[in-house]
């Protein structure tokens, strides 16, 4: 594997992962597609190299590249832009009917959690 690749597909990670622990919707919609582009990075680096994947008389099986590979990164483009495309209608929604496209805490989870919490403390 190249390190350039690896180096590249890591600050891709990172910066995704940095960005899907924000608050705003469009930020965590950035870093999941900062990590699904990370993704797809690290499966063509997987990859072997060699000609392509097209056996001649001339070409032995040892020579060729994995066609599978491309294949799982194309597949996976398209599923990252149909997730991507369903995740900005939910934000382009939430930015209608609530005027911000910040993610606010809810209330009866923290109710809940809070209750959950002060009950296996007493138990103890």
């Amino acid at each position: 594997m190249s390190l350039i690749g690896l180096v590249v597909a890591a600050t891709l990670f990172g910066i995704g992962t940095y960005l899907i622990q924000q608050r705003l919707l469009t930020r965590i919609i950035i870093g999941l597609g900062l990590i699904s582009h990370g993704v797809n990075l690290l499966i063509i680096l997987s990859g072997r190299r060699g000609l392509a994947p097209v056996v001649t008389s001339s070409v032995g099986p040892d020579g060729i590249a994995d066609p599978l590979p491309q294949a799982m990164v194309l597949t996976a483009i398209v599923i990252a832009f149909g997730v991507t495309a369903f995740l900005l209608a939910l934000a382009l929604r939430s930015f209608i009917l609530t005027g911000s496209d910040a993610v606010e805490d809810d209330v009866e989870d923290r109710r809940i959690a809070g209750a959950e919490t002060g009950a296996t403390g007493e138990g103890s």
